[in-house]
């Protein structure tokens, strides 16, 4: 299995966050002021070449006034679904000492995971 995250994620992730941006009409420059998250590092998100830490996330959520929650909502690529009938995934939402912004990195992580492997098996 790979440690790269789904590749279809980082771009959705970015997408979403360019257009949250550009409908707040700001500059990338203005958002990494604003988030304290380096201007090369952020167009580098944007463009689905990094997926972004937690704190990055958060920071960049905070600036553009938009929940992480549904930044990871609306930020999934087509045909993703959520892992609703999973063992997993129960055991993470119901764990009380992670935030909801937490339980849903966690889950968006652990689902590019099963999906490269899945791939994988595939291709094999």
């Amino acid at each position: 299995m790979t440690d790269e995250p789904n590749p279809q994620h980082k771009g959705a992730l970015g997408a979403f966050i360019r257009q949250q941006r550009e409908l707040m009409q700001l500059s990338l420059r203005e958002l990494a002021r604003m988030s304290q998250v380096s201007n090369a590092y952020l167009s580098q998100i944007e463009r689905g070449l990094h997926e972004p830490s937690v704190r990055v996330l958060q920071a960049v959520s905070e600036a553009l006034a938009v929940p992480v929650e549904e930044m990871l909502a609306n930020a999934q690529p087509a045909g993703w679904e959520p892992l609703a009938d999973d063992a997993v995934e129960v055991a993470i939402r119901a764990d009380r000492r992670l935030s909801t912004a937490q339980k849903e990195a966690l889950l968006a992580v652990y689902a590019s995971y099963i999906r490269a492997g899945q791939a994988e098996q595939i291709q094999a």
